[in-house]
């Protein structure tokens, strides 16, 4: 009777302990907001997962871009974490990993290994262990309103630097406005300024600089300085529209969309709004080449980043994590299929009907040579904090060239 009351009250025990964990669910945050491109991949993925496992609930918040960034980190110093988050690879989800707070994903990835290809888990891979999930990866694209550049008597996308200032030039004598950039949020200012530092110092220069934890590369380069002071003359010469100091992400897209501006650089996660939001017609590119000896086309900005990874507190985080490589393969394949990126997961099913921009961002991945990760995402978060606040001084213009790599080797390196 002893033995068959400690049975029973053992079997409580655990039925108390399932009816708990399904009632509470699991959480999860990302940046996939109503009006984010990867909104429905997420929506898609979610719906999948709730019919093959109706009795896991997944409550699931959106955050702004921005607004995530800080509410993460806040998340992970105060123990305070979802059970599954979205992060960018690199030093973003290092800085976690080091701090001890992220699930090591080793031992779930066998049952994904055929899947998802190593190299793809490369950027979410320290000390040998995997921490995340990688989804779909991105590049900036140089996206054109080709209507618009057909107004001042271009056909293509200006393919070298010179053919890009006289078009612009000829833009802004027509009274088009060439760029827009959303001063509100800094990272839309990286688009920029990063590519244009890309092609004028090299890809291997950059990444160094922004890998200085082991490279010890500084940031004290003559050469940043000069595109950074290329940059602030584009602007000088009404490259850009002025409104957009003051203006978000989302205000500058549907600009775009609506014909405002002939040229919006950003990630081609955009892709798949732009094929079913306009313009009518538009084309991808990559900057052009501004010093030729030291830079060349096929250097890019982004590479794999997007990241679902599973916090050290997560409720029974061997299961969650298998959950997790689900889902994001999931978001993977309907975000490639919408045309928010290309895929980091094996496509095994049919995606003939991708969209011709995503299409085009391919083959310039497929001719690159070199990839450096977005620059906040590649620095460790005191360093990208410092980086961000002198970019975003560098688009008003309160400091120049000399200026931002002065105030950058006396912060970081």
């Amino acid at each position: 009777m002893k033995k068959f009351l400690a049975m029973l009250l053992a079997i409580v025990a655990v039925l108390g302990l399932s009816a708990c964990g399904k009632d509470d669910g699991l959480t999860m945050w990302c940046i996939a907001t109503k009006s984010d491109s990867n909104r429905h991949s997420y929506e898609a993925a979610i719906a999948d997962m709730e019919k093959k496992y109706p009795d896991t609930k997944l409550n699931w918040e959106a955050i702004e871009n921005e607004t995530y960034k800080q509410k993460i980190k806040a998340a992970v110093a105060g123990d305070n974490m979802p059970d599954i988050f979205f992060t960018w690879s690199c030093a973003f989800l290092g800085d976690f990993v080091e701090a001890g707070k992220v699930y090591c994903l080793d031992e779930a990835y066998k049952e994904f290994a055929d899947k998802l290809p190593e190299k793809m888990c490369k950027n979410t891979t320290y000390g040998g262990k995997k921490y995340g999930v990688p989804l779909t990866m991105n590049i900036v694209g140089l996206f054109a309103n080709m209507d618009i550049l057909a107004e001042v008597g271009y056909t293509e996308v200006p393919d070298t630097y010179e053919k890009l200032i006289e078009c612009c030039n000829a833009l802004v004598a027509a009274n088009k406005i060439p760029f827009g950039c959303a001063g509100k949020e800094t990272w839309c200012v990286t688009e920029y300024l990063e590519s244009i530092i890309e092609k004028s110092i090299g890809a291997k220069a950059l990444d160094d600089i922004f890998m200085g934890k082991t490279t010890k590369a500084s940031w004290d380069n003559a050469d940043v300085a000069k595109a950074v002071d290329l940059f602030q003359t584009m602007i000088d010469n009404k490259y850009f529209d002025p409104d957009g100091v003051s203006l978000g992400n989302d205000a500058v897209k549907q600009n775009f969309i609506d014909g405002k501006y002939a040229f919006y650089m950003n990630g081609t996660w955009n892709c798949a709004d732009f094929s079913k939001k306009g313009p009518k017609n538009v084309k991808v590119a990559e900057f052009p080449v501004i010093d030729a000896t030291k830079s060349k086309l096929g250097q890019l900005i982004g590479g794999p980043s997007d990241t679902l990874a599973v916090a050290k507190s997560a409720k029974d985080a061997a299961n969650t994590a298998k959950y997790t490589f689900e889902l994001g393969q999931l978001i993977c394949k309907y975000g490639y299929l919408d045309g928010c990126g290309l895929p980091a997961w094996t496509v095994d099913y049919d995606a003939s009907k991708v969209n011709a921009l995503t299409q085009s961002v391919a083959k310039i991945v497929t001719d690159s040579d070199y990839m450096v990760l977005f620059g906040d995402t590649a620095m460790p978060s005191d360093e990208a904090g410092k980086y961000l606040d002198q970019v975003a001084k560098v688009y008003t213009k309160q400091v120049d060239g000399a200026g931002f790599i002065k105030a950058l080797k006396e912060g970081i390196r």
